[in-house]
Parts: structure tokens; sequence; C-alpha cells
């Protein structure tokens, strides 16, 4: 029965984690719609763009002090409807408090939800006693795909956004609302199966979640690179057409989705330090392709690199938390979260400003050497346990649904 909750709870996140990713690729793929909808100027929509984050950061952190006190299951099943009806709420309104409030709750939500379905990877993994993690960020890959394809349709029928985004949400929001009855979480020894393990919160040391949390945003600097200057950088700087331009994120995509696939694997026959090492240096190869790239061939050949190396990152940094404080995790992911918005924030105004000043192939190699930098703390992802003797003592799972 146990196991028969944990397949059960490893497939209803994965859906949970492929329907943010659809949500999500359909919020950022349709920025310029969402400009032109409320009339927001250029100078005032970095500020709106800057809002998601952090407040998604805030919704991190609140996050922590709620699973406390309740389950992060609980967390997820509320926070994913609220971030599918705040994105239609951006494709439903029409005055600008409006835009601001949809984004608003969007941020504050899907910060909330990032967390909370991360600590429940992590909790099933160590259930599982071997790495699944980043099969779970592969189905977000996957859903990113799914939305960003669904954008393209709906920009390219020129579709409103409300049409746009109103099938999503009458399919996704019930799917995920019912998926998440079967949620389950692994539960360590020394947890009774219904008490929270937020109270390790002091256990937590922050020196020692520091490289970690550094690794988490040079990681997003990466990624926020691609996904906010491919396209200009293909077409400004390496002269390809317009419609050559859209294709390197979708090339980044799927090249995401092909290494998080495999990417259990690799991590269950070599170790997660090994992995990550691999990854940073051919995510640093692909910004170096891309930097010295003649032509535009060439620069989705670095944009592929770049998708096969960054992808691994992100899903064993926090696996990696959930090793090193086994009796804290919940804690320990929340904080390590908040750094992905922190190297989202910092990523695309990095670039664009050492752009603007020096150049763009120049700027380039800023994100190269901090992704090369994860290297200097790779001994982070094979930190032992600090609370359960090199993990000898298998956890149970609770179920949450």
């Amino acid at each position: 029965m146990t196991d028969a909750r944990l397949r059960h709870g490893r497939a209803s996140l994965a859906l949970s984690f492929f329907v943010q990713g659809v949500t999500f690729a359909l919020l950022v793929t349709r920025i310029p719609a969402i400009q032109d909808r409320y009339g927001i100027s250029d100078g005032l929509l970095p500020a709106f763009l800057a809002a998601v984050p952090i407040l998604a950061g805030v919704g991190s952190v609140v996050t922590e002090k709620v699973v406390a006190r309740v389950r992060p299951g609980l967390v997820l099943r509320w926070a994913q409807p609220v971030v599918l009806l705040a994105l239609l709420g951006v494709g439903a309104g029409s005055a600008l408090w409006e835009a601001a409030l949809a984004l608003g709750v969007f941020g504050l939500a899907v910060g909330a939800l990032d967390a909370s379905m991360n600590m429940m990877g992590v909790s099933l993994q160590r259930a599982y006693g071997r790495s699944i993690m980043l099969g779970f960020h592969a189905a977000y890959s996957l859903g990113g795909i799914a939305g960003a394809s669904m954008a393209w349709a709906g920009a390219h029928w020129d579709l409103s956004l409300l049409v746009s985004y109103l099938p999503a949400v009458v399919v996704l929001l019930p799917v995920a609302f019912i998926g998440s009855r079967w949620y389950a979480e692994g539960v360590s020894v020394d947890e009774g199966p219904g008490e929270p393990q937020g109270k390790g919160a002091a256990s937590v040391s922050f020196k020692l979640l520091m490289p970690l949390c550094l690794v988490m945003s040079f990681a997003y600097i990466g990624d926020s690179t691609v996904s906010n200057w491919s396209a200009k950088y293909l077409q400004d700087v390496l002269g390809s057409s317009e419609q050559l331009s859209t294709v390197p994120y979708n090339v980044y995509m799927v090249t995401t989705l092909l290494g998080r696939a495999v990417g259990d694997f690799g991590v269950r026959r070599f170790g997660a330090v090994a992995v990550v090492r691999s990854g940073s240096v051919l995510a640093a190869a692909g910004f170096g392709v891309v930097a010295v790239a003649g032509g535009a061939w060439v620069g989705m050949l670095g944009f592929t690199l770049l998708g096969l190396g960054l992808c691994v990152i992100v899903p064993q940094t926090f696996a990696a938390a959930g090793r090193m404080f086994p009796g804290a995790s919940d804690t320990a992911i929340a904080r390590l979260n908040v750094f992905n918005y922190v190297g989202f924030l910092v990523g695309s105004p990095l670039v664009g400003a050492l752009g603007d000043a020096w150049s763009y192939r120049g700027a380039m190699l800023v994100p190269m050497v901090l992704v090369l930098a994860t290297l200097v703390y790779a001994k982070s992802f094979g930190a032992e346990p600090a609370r359960y003797g090199g993990g000898h003592e298998r956890p149970h799972t609770v179920d949450v649904g």
C-alpha cells in the first residue's frame, strides 16, 4: 500500500509540475500582448516584470512559516488553482490596476507553489531512496513546451488573452485539483505521520546553505539570459531572420526536457556531484559558443548545449538541500527557492546593461563565468545528511490526499 501511495504521489506531483510549466509559459510568452492590452509603457514594464519574482520570493518565505503547521501538500493543493485563476485574471482585465492585482496574486501564489512542489519532490525522493527530482522538472519542461505552443497558436490566430488562457484554465484547474487527492510525501523516521517538519527551522545553517543559494542564483541568471535575450541576440547580433530568432528558446526547452528525462539515471550511475559538474561545464561551453558564434546556426548549437547543461543544476540543488538538512528540508528548500527569483531578477537586467554598455557577445561571458563558478561549490551536492547517519534509516510515507 505504501508503494502504491508512492507511485500515485509521484504521478500526481509530476502532473502539478506539468501544469505549472504550462501556466508559466502562457504568461511569459505573451508579455508583449499583456503590455498592449493594458497600455503598459516600456518604462513601466520592467517594474511589472520585477514585481512578480519579488512577490514570489515573499510567497516562498511565507510558505516556510505555513509548512511549520500544515503539510506542503495542502499548500500546493490550494496554491495551484490560485495561480491558474490569476493567469485568467491577467487575460480578463482591462484596467492597469487589474493587471497589477492579477500579477501580484500570481507572484505570491507561484512562490508558495514552487516552494511546496519542490518540498514534496525532495521528500518523495527521500522515500524512494534514489534520484527522481529531475523527472519532476522534466514534467515542468514538457509543460513549458506545451504552454509556449499554446501561446504561439494564440498569437498566430490573433486571439485575445482571455480566449487564449480560458481553455487551458478550464482543463487544467480541475485536473490539478482532482490530482491533488493523491499527493503523498516521504516522512523521516523521527517525525510522526501528522507532525509537520517545519519545527527544524532552527537547525538550518545559512552558512552551509549559502553555496547552494549561490548555485541556484547562477543557474537562473543563465536561464533568464536564454529566455529574455536569445531571440534578440540571434536577430541583432547574428543576423538571423525574425522567424528564425524564435527558434533558440524552443530548442533550449526541448533539450532541457531531454536532459532532465535522462538526468536521474546519470545521478544514480555517477552521483550528483559528477552530474552537476558536467552540467556546469556543458552550460559554460554553450555560453562560450554563443559568444563567439559567427552565424545563427552556430548560435543555436550554443543554446542547445546550454539547455543540456543548465537543466540538471536546479533540480539537484533542491535535492542537495534536502540531503543536507534531512530534518528540516522544507525550511531549507523554502529559503533556497528565494534565490531562484534572485537569479531571475538579476539575470536579464545584468545582460541588458552589459550589452548596451559593452557588447552582447561580451555580456554572454558573464553568465558563462557564473555557471563555471558552480564547480567551486559542487562538493556541496554530495553532502552527507546531518542527522541520518549516512541515510541508512529509511523514511516512510504519509498520504496528504
